[in-house]
């Protein structure tokens, strides 16, 4: 493996990581009906798995254009785990809905 596909494939899963980690962050705030911090933290992890999609799809577009890559191990695991956070953050957007529909009904049966 060369070392642009090294340096990509660590670039998503610094990235990826990066969103995994705002994404507790988010939960941890929900947690405690923190929704403003919860949305903040979501931004964030979005802007993150962004970034490190914008490096997976360079790459697969290079290779669309003819550029020849081998196949790769860590290549495959960067994936893996770009993949993965994506739907820990789809299933955190469904948690934060959830509480904060729970927030509000609560609020209406205290009043």
């Amino acid at each position: 493996m060369n070392e642009e596909m090294v340096q990509n494939a660590m670039q998503i899963i610094l990235h990826a990581g990066d969103a995994r980690t705002r994404v507790e962050k988010a939960l941890i705030a929900v947690s405690i009906f923190d929704f403003e911090t919860a949305e903040k933290e979501m931004e964030l992890a979005q802007v993150k798995i962004t970034e490190a999609h914008k490096v997976q799809t360079d790459a697969i577009q290079d290779e669309i254009r003819g550029t020849a890559s081998e196949s790769s191990l860590l290549f495959t695991h960067a994936q893996d785990t770009l993949m993965t956070i994506y739907s820990e953050i789809n299933i955190a957007k469904q948690l934060i809905n959830i509480a904060k529909s729970l927030d509000q009904r609560l609020k209406v049966l205290e009043k």
